[in-house]
């Protein structure tokens, strides 16, 4: 999806309320109001198959851990290597936090 697509009033406000969140619990309690279960799991395991593709699992492993379709980790692939490098900041920037 491109930028240009996103580019609209309510996703800036989407966007902007979400660089309010200050703490995990404040994340909780936003995505829980905002999203479904199933949406929030489905999210985070996007970002759980982005970050074991970047670690160099194979779609077998991916699948069988994760429970992500190969469809999902295609998608997941291919934005990683052709998307607006979203994933490879917000994992870099995750893997530092942690080694500090």
């Amino acid at each position: 999806m491109q930028l240009s697509k996103l580019k609209k009033e309510e996703v800036e406000q989407l966007f902007a309320a979400v660089l309010q969140l200050k703490t995990m619990e404040d994340c909780y309690k936003f995505f829980e109001d905002l999203c479904t279960v199933g949406e929030i799991k489905s999210l985070a395991q996007r970002l759980e198959v982005a970050r074991m593709l970047r670690a160099g699992y194979t779609y077998n492993q991916i699948e069988s851990e994760t429970g992500a379709s190969t469809a999902t980790i295609s998608r997941v692939k291919r934005c990683l290597h052709y998307g607006t490098d979203g994933y490879n900041m917000v994992l870099e920037r995750l893997e530092q936090n942690s080694s500090s």
